[in-house]
């Protein structure tokens, strides 16, 4: 079996410890600090455009509530089980969406992003694709609540291949294995099984038994970093799973998410500074070591709200013999 030569970096949500993410300036940053891919997460409008955000919901990222003429947009949705208010992006068409900016979802930890809020509009899918079109590098969509849109007659699937279909590398995502399944019946591209930290479901998942069943349908998988390094009391790290081996076995390439730079977001292990500081949160923690270590287990492929700093220690860590990494490959097409 094949393999590739080195783990690839996933500019998560572009670059968002920089920019304020799902963005086109976003992407753009990613591309910049070398980024393989960029990730953009999948929800609808009204006139059934994709266009790229974090969530349907999109008062944490948008300006939304401070138009007036959309105040009586604000409702109480319930999404995948979970009652959510606010404005959510299947209510407005594309244009309507256009009057919007973004501002920075987390401003406490990243308050440089917040200088670019109410510069940057809502980037369509298409958008993001022409992005990287031009720049020669890869996409890596998720779906996000693709049940749910289907539900309301907003199926992301045929807009979602539609657009793809124009486009190489690419690697597509979903937490639901349904809308895995059904992509798998449409299309050869690399499909990501999503794998969160916790749960029954996902439990079963990164099983040796539940990785054969995910590798009857997609290329790999793409889990939180505990399945990989799980932290135990008072966040320090623990023994590291046999999860790589175990998925590379069945044929799986293996992207863990999220290196983020902040202390905060870093195990225990890696958090730099004084924690009476009241900028320890935000503060960068040691994310060299915390990449180092994952490259050195064998993942596959990274999300980094820095694609630079994991670009810049893939470039500078010293070259060692390296597990076998399967290759996400093009499978034949649907007939």
């Amino acid at each position: 079996m094949s393999h590739q030569p080195e783990p690839v970096v996933i500019g998560h949500r572009g670059a968002g410890a920089l920019r304020p993410e799902h963005t086109l300036p976003s992407y753009e940053t990613a591309i910049a600090l070398g980024a393989d891919y960029i990730e953009p997460d999948l929800v609808s409008t009204k006139d059934h455009v994709l266009v790229a955000r974090h969530e349907n919901e999109i008062s944490g990222t948008t300006d939304v509530a401070s138009h007036p003429e959309f105040a009586d947009r604000r409702t109480t949705k319930t999404i995948d089980g979970v009652a959510i208010t606010g404005w959510f992006t299947e209510d407005f068409t594309l244009a309507e969406l256009r009057t919007l900016r973004a501002v920075e979802r987390i401003p406490d930890l990243r308050p440089g992003n917040a200088a670019f809020d109410g510069l940057a509009p809502i980037p369509t899918f298409d958008e993001v694709v022409e992005l990287a079109r031009r720049h020669g590098v890869g996409v890596y969509p998720e779906t996000k609540h693709p049940t749910y849109f289907s539900s309301i007659g907003l199926p992301l699937e045929e807009p979602l291949l539609e657009v793809l279909g124009r486009h190489d590398p690419v690697f597509i995502q979903s937490f639901e294995a349904a809308n895995l399944r059904e992509l798998r019946r449409r299309t050869p591209l690399p499909l990501i099984q999503l794998i969160g930290g916790s749960g029954a479901a996902y439990d079963r998942m990164v099983t040796p038994e539940g990785l054969e069943e995910i590798a009857s349908y997609a290329d790999g998988i793409g889990v939180a970093t505990s399945r990989v390094v799980p932290a135990g009391p008072g966040g320090r790290l623990l023994t590291p799973t046999t999860l790589v081996r175990d998925a590379h076995r069945a044929g799986l390439v293996v992207h863990v998410w999220t290196v983020r730079d902040e202390n905060a977001h870093l195990p225990a292990d890696f958090r730099l500074g004084d924690p009476a500081s009241p900028a320890y949160a935000r503060a960068t923690g040691n994310v060299t070591g915390w990449l180092t270590m994952l490259y050195d287990l064998g993942v596959d492929g990274v999300f980094a709200d820095n694609p630079g700093m994991a670009r810049a220690v893939l470039a500078g860590r010293a070259r060692r013999p390296s597990p076998r990494r399967p290759s996400a490959r093009r499978r034949s097409a649907p007939s």
